[in-house]
């Protein structure tokens, strides 16, 4: 999926204000000269200040303009991340460095996902395990499970996220190095074509206490 103007403007704004390059109580460039700088309209620019606002980056003075906040949060929003690659998701979040490994076979459906994915049991589908690390810390780790014919998320239309805290699975819990009993922040995708048919379920678990906030957005498209 496309990159959307909106997310690549929010991105860099983003990296810039979590690096420190702009810092607390700095006064962004009005609509008009973000507009100009990145050959976008003025509609492009608000959702792009709408997305920084929501992940509590910037404020909004009236009359006055936009601000970077004074204690920009950690906040996780969808789906402008299922947008981005894992790798610059990650990085847009911190100055540190990220590393993003996957790890992709086929596997047998289970039940569980067959059902899911309306398909037989035990056919083969598309099994990736991605694991992120920030200075070498682990943060996240998923689990992808697509139908063998069917490639990304250019087909999805909905995204559905269920957002718990759980015990974590034995291999999520040994990469993320939790202690015995500890929960994990888990987010339960499933990705939905125009037909409702699910095309990628994913679940993802961090840290517990890796993100202030979650915003979730419901249309794709």
């Amino acid at each position: 999926m496309t990159e959307p103007a909106y997310v690549r403007i929010a991105s860099e704004y983003a990296r810039r204000i979590r690096g420190g390059e702009l810092p607390p109580g700095v006064q962004l460039p009005s609509y008009a000269e973000i507009a100009q700088q990145n050959g976008v309209s003025d509609i492009v620019v608000r959702k792009a200040l709408e997305l920084l606002q929501s992940q509590g980056l910037v404020r909004s003075v009236r009359r006055r303009g936009i601000f970077v906040a004074d204690r920009p949060n950690l906040v996780r929003v969808s789906p402008e991340r299922q947008m981005e690659t894992a790798e610059r998701s990650f990085q847009n979040e911190t100055d540190r460095q990220i590393q993003v490994e996957r790890e992709t076979t086929q596997v047998p459906a289970t039940g569980e996902l067959a059902e899911n994915l309306a398909i037989p049991a035990g056919q083969e589908i598309s099994h990736v395990i991605t694991r992120a690390t920030e200075d070498g810390r682990p943060i996240s780790i998923s689990d992808t499970y697509q139908p063998s014919d069917i490639t990304g998320i250019s087909e999805a239309v909905f995204l559905e996220e269920t957002i718990s805290d759980q015990l974590p699975t034995a291999a999520h819990a040994d990469w993320l190095r939790t202690t015995p009993g500890d929960l994990v922040k888990t987010v339960h995708q499933r990705f939905l074509s125009a037909d409702d048919r699910v095309i990628m379920i994913s679940k993802v678990s961090y840290p517990r206490d890796r993100y202030d906030a979650f915003v979730f957005r419901m249309a794709l498209k």
